[in-house]
């Protein structure tokens, strides 16, 4: 099996994957550069057996970091403990993709996965929305070349910033208001339906700009934890795919001969 690794800036997400791409199982622990290969290993050793699985059982490492300094790790982590170098994608696996931006060198490497999978598994123009550390907004046209997109703050950036600047502001959960109300009687449910809706209408927004300004019919694939939170309460998209990124590593490493 393949051991797929997301690196990303808040969470490292680890996932088995078959040769169907199925994913078997998956974990995720706090991105820590500072993380060394051996307490990797103890971690993920005591996973693999909970789910009935053996270091023995991964065949390959593939990466996707938009975290540098964790690189060299996770690539330690492949060489000492599953026993062959770590292909790392953009580096070792090509993208396979136009990346037609001014500086496609600086595409981070989850954003080309989430195209990757997206394309292969839809028609058409895309706008791929991805909840995380930050959250992006990808188009990719009907051929699956990469045309741009936004980089927003993510929704947990933002409450952290509300809080952190506003002495008197409580922490609060990230969730939907009680009540359709957007006129809040308390401190909490007016901060409630300023982050809440206030970034259902921050993403409605930007994807109704993004699709005049694509100028074809172009479907809105969601991805990441906070995905289904938001398609709950808006009609923005027309698929949520919580592993793409994941997708896109395995789809890599399948293609790697071709």
């Amino acid at each position: 099996m393949l051991l797929a690794v997301d690196a990303g800036n808040t969470n490292v997400v680890f996932a088995l994957v078959d040769g169907e791409r199925n994913i078997r199982a998956r974990w995720r622990i706090a991105t820590d550069p500072r993380r060394t290969a051996d307490e990797y290993v103890v971690w993920l050793n005591q996973l693999l057996t909970l789910e009935g699985y053996a270091r023995d059982d991964v065949e390959a490492v593939v990466i996707g970091t938009v975290v540098p300094r964790a690189l060299h790790n996770l690539e330690v982590l492949a060489q000492k403990y599953f026993g062959a170098p770590a292909l790392v994608a953009g580096r070792d696996l090509p993208w396979g993709i136009a990346l037609d931006v001014d500086e496609p060198a600086n595409v981070g490497a989850d954003r080309a996965l989430n195209v990757i999978a997206a394309h292969e598994k839809y028609e058409g123009d895309l706008v791929i929305v991805d909840f995380g550390t930050a959250t992006t907004f990808d188009v990719a046209d009907y051929s699956g070349a990469y045309k741009g997109g936004i980089i927003a703050p993510g929704i947990n950036l933002s409450l952290d910033a509300l809080v952190g600047a506003a002495a008197k502001l409580p922490r609060i959960a990230i969730e939907a208001p009680e009540t359709a109300t957007v006129i809040g009687r308390t401190t909490v449910s007016q901060m409630q339906i300023g982050i809440f809706w206030g970034y259902v209408a921050m993403m409605e927004g930007l994807i109704a700009r993004m699709r005049a300004e694509i100028g074809r019919p172009a479907r809105v694939i969601a991805t990441g934890g906070l995905a289904v939170l938001f398609e709950q309460h808006s009609d923005a998209f027309d698929a949520i795919e919580p592993d793409l990124t994941i997708q896109g590593l395995a789809i890599l490493w399948q293609r790697r001969h071709i």
